[in-house]
């Protein structure tokens, strides 16, 4: 290895370290100060178990539609000629530049109480839904659009030149090129969907029946708690982190079949 790749190496390691390993063995940490008892109290409350069950539900949801209308989506940006496509591609990124926070009130300000379009979903799973898509919208649709646009068309037409039909040409020459990035897309929708935190906070606070893990966490937290709010967050991460090694190696599989 050479001086200048060592350096290189050293200040990367640094810097994650700093940004991510330091950070999640914190979290480790803070969680582990009350023992094994902690995570089981955590597992065994109702109201916990009850919240990281809707939220993980809201979060498979999400990631599926996202799979779906995300792939579609990019399909439409870069494949079809209508009017205000620009607009449209710098829309999409509105979810990351915009802060959760704000997010969640003007999610709760066009669809909340007094809406101008008379749908109030506050307080509601259907909220929950509504602001986790929201936010993970960008995700599958930034991943599968430069594959499409490196996708030469030369093979869909020598397709279609041989009788095969669009759907037929899409179902067995598109979408198994795109089914990585499409693969890549679902596993930081989820990551992000189950961590979503102000958005979620915002539509669904003081509603009864509809805790998910954010406001939990938040309630963990006021009451001063932080053991059982980090030992939520460990909980997460490991399902987000089994959820994005899972769908890898399915799509490395599915890659090797085709």
């Amino acid at each position: 290895m050479t001086r200048s790749a060592g350096l290189g190496l050293g200040l990367t390691m640094i810097w994650f370290s700093l940004l991510v390993l330091i950070p999640v063995a914190a979290v480790v940490v803070k969680a582990s100060g009350g023992g094994w008892e902690t995570f089981h109290d955590v597992l065994t409350n109702s109201s916990t178990l009850a919240a990281l069950r809707l939220t993980l539900i809201a979060a498979v949801l999400v990631t599926v539609v996202n799979a779906v209308m995300g792939t579609l989506i990019a399909w439409v940006l870069v494949r079809d000629r209508l009017w205000g496509k620009t607009l449209l591609d710098l829309l999409i990124d509105v979810p990351f530049a915009m802060p959760t926070i704000v997010a969640g009130l003007v999610l709760l300000a066009l669809y909340g109480n007094g809406s101008p379009l008379g749908i109030d979903v506050s307080g509601t799973k259907v909220g929950v839904v509504l602001a986790i898509a929201f936010v993970t919208l960008p995700f599958v649709v930034r991943t599968v659009q430069p594959v499409l646009e490196s996708l030469e068309t030369d093979v869909e037409e020598a397709a279609a030149s041989l009788g095969a039909s669009r759907a037929t040409t899409i179902r067995r020459i598109v979408l198994p090129s795109l089914v990585p990035a499409i693969t890549a897309g679902a596993s930081l929708s989820f990551a992000r969907a189950v961590s979503e935190y102000g958005s979620v906070v915002l539509i669904s606070m003081n509603a009864r029946g509809v805790d998910v893990v954010a406001t939990k966490t938040y309630t963990y937290i006021e009451g001063g708690n932080t053991a059982a709010a980090a030992a939520i967050a460990i909980i997460l991460l490991v399902i987000a982190l089994l959820t994005i090694v899972v769908l890898d190696v399915l799509q490395r599989r599915m890659a090797r079949r085709g």
